[in-house]
């Protein structure tokens, strides 16, 4: 059988292993893996030698504004950003413009998702005004829901307990994972507003109005309702180390409970808003470097499976203001990822193998996708990337593609970088440039998709339950 593309002399990275070997590519999957004598001939013969291949990144967390925000981003943008920092998928959240909130609102985003360089799953929305909608957004093809249980861009409600339980309730029923902003929507209005009644306006009051209590409560708070209706969870951007306490008592009680954590948590501190000034606003806030100790020790120890980025472009202007309270809160990261985090394993933090583990192979098996991705295997995607450990580059947000390109690591030194990026075995990235011709290759991982079985508990008492009783 002939291949269509033959890779030579890379080192191979799985989440357990480091070898030698070769890798064939046919009809976009992985046909083979082992020495090069035993590759079969190939269209295309890719020399690999001193560099490594891994399972492409999965970023469980971008946001790419389309429909309604193109002036930050669109597909084509932000998918493009993610194929030159070495990511194959990405899950896209629902504060677009509508809100990801109904059937309609799906195949608007689905629409503009042609535009896409990889491949993509998308969130629907868990609010309290669209629950009746849950499950037809699962029929039109979302591959895991979003509840905003703290305020961020898009000034999205907050839904009232209630309503997450019952949403939980619902989803349970299905198997899919919730993905959740962790934070106490009421603490941080109060907070919010003493601070600006007292003329508080500079950077620091951002970090002021949202202290770790508003996650530790809410990371709390959803592992009680996960474990209680049995739905999947999953912890988005943990940044503070009071958040790992209730997160490791929940996995120690069996509920399904993931947490990711981004680069800007592990790699800066308080004193970004002096240096970084309000282009460092994002939610949760960058906090202190105690945090930034705590973290990287979950993230050893395994509490923490993921490393997202939150990538969440604004325009320049939107982000550099003299007020913190008008700026928008987020900023550009799919692209920079990779070397920002292959420059800590160079450093000796965490191992190759240790990142394979948290930026593929956990997100894959998270939400149905492994071994399709996520691995490096005969039969799964031939979504890899080949990344060479020794160059030295620069963050520079003149060079990213992303249209809101303004980031706290411009300048930053990284050592480690992609060189190439293969989704279902065609370059979208190669020798360091977009392949523009691949736009429009990503699909929608729905096709793929498979979770385990679902686990309702608690099912004589849910809301739907409990309304159709009859005791009279």
């Amino acid at each position: 059988m002939k291949a269509d593309i033959v890779i030579n002399g890379a080192t191979l990275v799985t989440d357990s292993a480091q070898f030698q070997a070769s890798i064939a590519i046919k009809d976009g999957a992985i046909l083979s893996i082992g020495a090069a004598e035993s590759m079969p001939e190939a269209a295309e013969v890719v020399d690999a030698r001193g560099k490594y291949i891994l399972p492409g990144a999965i970023d469980a967390h971008v946001h790419f504004r389309d429909p309604g925000y193109t002036h930050k981003e669109t597909w084509e943008t932000g998918t493009a950003s993610a194929a030159m920092g070495g990511v194959t998928t990405v899950f896209e959240m629902p504060n677009t413009n509508p809100p990801t909130g109904t059937v309609e609102a799906l195949n608007l985003k689905l629409k503009s998702a042609e535009q896409a360089y990889v491949d993509f799953g998308i969130y629907g929305l868990l609010g309290e005004d669209n629950l009746t909608e849950l499950e037809a957004l699962i029929e039109g093809g979302v591959a895991g829901f979003k509840c905003f249980m703290g305020n961020t861009f898009g000034n999205l409600p907050s839904p009232p307990t209630g309503a997450i339980l019952e949403g939980f309730e619902i989803v349970a029923k299905h198997g899919y994972r919730i993905a959740l902003h962790a934070e106490n929507a009421s603490i941080m209005a109060r907070r919010s507003k003493k601070l600006r009644e007292a003329g508080r306006c500079d950077p620091l009051a951002h970090l002021d109005a949202r202290p770790p209590v508003v996650a530790t409560e809410a990371v709390s708070r959803a592992a009680i309702l996960a474990e209680w209706t049995g739905a999947r969870i999953h912890i988005l951007h943990v940044s503070s180390g009071d958040e790992l306490r209730p997160l490791r008592e929940a996995k120690a009680r069996g509920v399904d409970i993931t947490a990711e954590t981004c680069p800007h948590y592990l790699l800066l501190d308080e004193r970004a808003y002096t240096e970084k000034k309000s282009l460092i606003r994002v939610n949760p806030p960058v906090r202190e470097k105690t945090h930034q100790d705590q973290l990287w020790r979950a993230v050893q120890d395994g509490t923490i499976d993921m490393i997202a980025t939150d990538h969440a472009p604004h325009s320049h202007e939107e982000k550099h203001r003299d007020d913190i309270w008008t700026t928008d809160c987020g900023f550009t990261g799919v692209q920079t990822q990779m070397p920002l985090m292959l420059t800590q394993v160079g450093a000796g933090r965490l191992s190759l193998t240790d990142y394979v583990r948290m930026t593929s192979l956990a997100p894959a098996k998270a939400f149905g996708l492994y071994p399709r991705k996520g691995a490096l295997l005969p039969g799964s995607d031939a979504d890899l990337v080949i990344i060479d450990m020794e160059r030295e580059t620069q963050v520079d947000s003149a060079k990213l593609k992303s249209k809101g390109s303004s980031t706290p690591f411009h300048g930053h030194a990284a050592k480690g970088a992609p060189v190439h990026t293969l989704v279902r075995g065609r370059f979208v990235m190669r020798d360091g440039a977009l392949v523009t011709e691949a736009k429009g290759h990503g699909r929608n991982v729905r096709r793929i998709q498979q979770m385990p079985t679902p686990k309702p508990r608690n099912v004589e008492t849910t809301t739907a339950a409990i309304v159709k009783k009859n005791r009279k």
